[in-house]
Parts: structure tokens; sequence; C-alpha cells
């Protein structure tokens, strides 16, 4: 077992100093979680903080919602590997909020409920929508839950020194556990506080190194690329596109599926969503988003020169073989820049914020479950607020269990962070986005539409992942040595793209605008205009809240 737990000092430093600084966040984090709890007296407490964070509040949460395990580390190894095709995912994630800002924000707020599904069935019929929406949601959040278990995993891995399988197992699953007790505790109010912290330290530390990258090439970009491209793959030009997407015509396609995944899929993530009931106004959830926009915004220029400065000052090869992978780069170059203290600092306020997007994550599925399939579907009603807020925190344990056993495999496989997430917004995009936009724009729309809309769209996506060289078939690495696929040695993929959002986004619209057209039910017009007047000027909101 000593050779398990052997630290590499050559790549992660000073294990001891790294466990401490570690435990400081892990701590401080615990006494906000505590604290916010105390205040949690109902369901609207638990499930969206009362209704009482400012727009400002909610922007800085909401960026320490989305700049995860994705954003810092999957993001910056991407470039670090691949260079320009690495970018694109940060373009992706940035520009998706553009359509959550013009299309979604304002109006969610406005319907003033918990979940997606009180959007979704406002005007259907109640149970079928609110069954459907809520399996859409918790398969999007264990897509989701299952990269920043993987990340969240690969980082303490790296910043305890751990290797082999059994070892990095322990890891994701203490992680996991500790994960889940910041859930049943806090809540949303305690969840958005330690968002709100997180996502400070984080751009802050990102700053840190960005400015410390660029002053070793005398503030010179140009310096710093041709540092990345002396230490690149052989063959690759990190400058230029097409190292991981363009060089064949699947390639190419497999970008396209990507972009649409990145950019439709933020708007239908279902706990990006729930951050919008958080807040009082519809004016403080606009404030919000434009707040988030500048935020991620500032941090994906910082994660540009992170990642060129992890090529060029570590190197592809180190980063690859370093316990999770190209997930390793920031890490890496925090210990190539300052040594112990600083790696252990960053790798800190990275994992603080992993914990504070999976806490995010799992509120929102529990929720989904308590509140539209126990509540609505099999109570009919009939339960009390603490009731339901009892059930929600029983199924996030059973969520945490269900994503610490895929973060096992995925940690274990060394897949991309950020490939795992664009896999949840191709979900998300496919089961939720058209269904929502439907429901907001179209009064036609029907209960069939509706069912049509997220399960065809759903079971068209994860059957596409299932059969794509995600899961199985992917070719052999050969830096690594190792296929990328879930599941290695076998082959049973068909479907040729990693990203299924190119045929499951469009597939999902048709469907939802085939069933409505083939349904023999006539919508509601008075529950339609209700609506309609509700998500656009926000009379009968505050009505809503009450209720």
């Amino acid at each position: 077992m000593s050779d398990v737990l052997a630290a590499d000092s050559a790549t992660i430093g000073e294990p001891a100093v790294n466990i401490s600084i570690f435990g400081v966040f892990v701590l401080i984090t615990l006494v906000i979680t505590f604290r916010a709890s105390r205040n949690n007296k109902s369901a609207a407490d638990y499930y969206a903080a009362g209704r009482n964070i400012s727009g400002q509040q909610n922007g800085l949460a909401i960026a320490g919602d989305y700049l995860s395990a994705a954003s810092f580390l999957g993001i910056a190894g991407a470039i670090a590997v691949y260079g320009y095709d690495g970018f694109l995912y940060s373009i992706g994630f940035l520009v998706a909020w553009l359509v959550a800002l013009l299309l979604v924000a304002e109006l969610m707020r406005n319907t003033a409920r918990f979940t997606m599904a009180d959007v979704l069935a406002f005007r259907m019929r109640q149970r079928p929508v609110r069954m459907a929406a809520a399996i859409s949601t918790l398969a999007v959040s264990l897509f989701y839950l299952l990269a920043q278990m993987a990340g969240a995993g690969g980082l303490v891995t790296l910043l305890l020194g751990v290797s082999g399988e059994a070892a990095q197992a322990v890891v994701v699953t203490v992680v996991g556990a500790l994960m889940i007790f910041y859930v049943l505790v806090g809540g949303m109010r305690g969840t958005t506080y330690v968002q709100i912290i997180k996502a400070s330290l984080l751009i802050v530390g990102a700053f840190v190194m960005t400015v410390w990258v660029l002053g070793k090439y005398g503030f010179n970009l140009s310096s710093l690329i041709g540092g990345a491209q002396d230490l690149a793959v052989e063959g690759r030009d990190v400058a230029a596109p097409g190292a991981q997407y363009g060089a064949t015509g699947t390639s190419k396609l497999d970008f396209v599926s990507l972009g649409l995944a990145l950019v439709l899929g933020t708007a239908g993530l279902p706990h990006v969503l729930m951050r919008f009931y958080t807040v009082p106004t519809a004016k403080d959830a606009r404030r919000s988003v434009v707040w988030a926009i500048w935020l991620i915004g500032i941090f994906y220029l910082f994660s540009l020169i992170i990642g060129y400065g992890a090529g060029a000052l570590v190197g592809p090869e180190r980063i690859l073989a370093a316990p999770g992978a190209v997930n390793a780069a920031a890490p890496l170059l925090a210990f190539e820049l300052g040594g112990t203290v600083l790696l252990g600092i960053i790798a800190g306020v990275a994992f603080a914020t992993i914990l504070a997007v999976v806490a995010g994550l799992t509120i929102t599925a529990s929720a989904s479950f308590a509140h539209d399939v126990y509540a609505s579907v099999i109570k009919k009603g009939q339960v009390t607020g603490n009731g339901e807020v009892r059930v929600a925190r029983i199924t996030a344990v059973v969520i945490g269990a269900v994503s610490i056993g895929l973060g096992i495999l995925a940690l274990q496989a060394g897949i991309n962070i950020a490939f795992l997430v664009a896999l949840a917004f191709a979900v998300a995009a496919s089961a939720n986005l058209p269904t929502i936009l439907y429901t907001l724009f179209w009064r036609n729309f029907t209960t069939q539409g509706a069912l049509w809309s997220i399960y065809g769209g759903l079971i068209a996506c994860v059957t596409l992942i299932i059969f794509s060289p995600v899961v199985s078939g992917a070719p052999v690495n050969p830096v690594t040595g190792v296929s990328p696929s879930l599941i290695q040695d076998v082959d049973f993929s068909w479907f040729p793209l990693n990203n299924p959002g190119l045929v499951s986004i469009p597939l999902s619209f048709f469907l939802g605008w085939l069933g409505s057209k083939l349904s023999k039910e006539r919508p509601d017009e008075l529950k339609s205009a209700e609506l309609e007047v509700r998500a656009f000027t926000g009379i009968g909101a505050e009505k809503a809240v009450a209720h």
C-alpha cells in the first residue's frame, strides 16, 4: 500500500503542505455552510435561498457555479495540449450566456417557482410533464456530476500524491461524501455564499497565475505561444486550428456539434435555471447574468494564458503522464511557478469551486425529484414543505453515491473534464431547451409535444453517447498509449461523433413541433395567456411566491 500512496515530489510538491492548505479551505467553507443553515426554515429557503440574493451576489454565485472543474482544469489542459482548439471550449461556454440572458433568465425568474418543471407544467397536464422534466434534470445533473467528481478526484489525487486505481477510488469516495454533506446541511443559501467566495478566490488566483506566466515571457503573448510550441507534441501547431478538430470531415462535424451543445446547452442547464429563482426581481435576474458574463469572460481570458503557460513551462508530456492527465495542467503550472505553496493554494481554490458546483447540482437534482415527482406526482400536492425537503435530502445521498461510482470510472479512464461537461450541455440542449422555448413562446405547444421533445431529445442524446467513441472504441492515443473511451478493450460504437448535439438538438425541436401538431389536445388559452403575461411582465409572480 505504501507504493500506492507514494508521492511523486517532482510533480506535486509536499503532500503535507498541500493537504494543510486544502484543509483550511474545507474548514472555512464548512463554517459558512453551518452558519447559512440556521436560516433554512422552509422549502423556499432550502431550494431558493429565500429569494433574497441580490443580482450582483447571484452573478458571482453563477460564476462560482459555472467556473468549475471544466473551466479551470479541463479548458486549461485542453489549451496546454491542443492549443487553439482547446480555447474553443471557452468561446462556446461564454457565448452561451447571451442565449440565457436574452431568452431565458428574466422569463424563468418571472414564473417565480422552484424547478424547471414548474414552468413546463404550468399550462400542461401536470403529472406526465413533471415526470419527464424530472428525469431530464436527473440525467443532465448526473452527466455534470460525473465531470465534477472526476475533476475533484484528479485534483486531490495530484494534491496528495496518490497513485493506483484503488487509492484514486478511495479519494473520489471521500470527496463525494464531503460534497453530499455540504448539500444536506447548507441548502441553496449555504451553497450560494460558498460560491460567491470561491468565485472571487478563483478569479484572483487565475489573475495571479496569468500575470506570473506573462512576466516570465516579458508580457509578450507571442513569446509565450512560441514557448508552448517548443514543447508541443511533435507535428502539432498549437497556434493554429486543427490539432483536435478539423483534420477530417468527421472531426469538423464534431466541432459543429460541440459548438451547438455549448451555445444552446447553458440555457437548459437545470442548476443554472434554478439560480434565477434566488433573486427577488426580474431586474436582478438580468443583472446577475450581466455580472456573470463579465466575470466568466475575464476568467476565460486568464485561462488562455494559463493553458499556454502550462504548455510552455510544463509541457504536454508531463501533463498527460500526471494523475488526471490533461486535467492536471493548471495545478502542475502552479507548482512550476510558485512551488508547493502556490500549488496548494490553486488546487485548494479549484477544489473549493468544485464543491460549490456539485452542491448546486445535487440540490437541483434532489429538488426536482422531491418537488416534481414525490410532492406533485406521488403525493399529488398533499405533503408539507418539511416533508418535501426531507425527501430531497435522501435523494441527494442517492445521487451522490451514483455520481461517485461514475466519477471513479471517468477518472481512471483519464477523460477530459471539459469534454464530459460538453456532453451534459448536449443533454440539456436536446431535452430541456426546445421544451422551454416552445412553452414560453408558442401558445399551441401541447403536453404531447412537451413529452415528445423531452423524451425524444433525451433518449436520442443518451443513446448516441452510449454508442459513440466516448464510451467505447476510440483509437489509442499515441501520446498516452491508452484509449480515451470510458470503457476500455471493447468496441460497440457505431455513431462517429463524440458529441451528439448536431443530431439530437434539431430532432428534439422537430419532435416538439410534430407532437403538438398531431395532438388532439386543445391548448388552454387562459393558462397560455397567464404564463405569457407573467413571463414577460412579472405580474402574478409574487403571488406564486407566496403560494
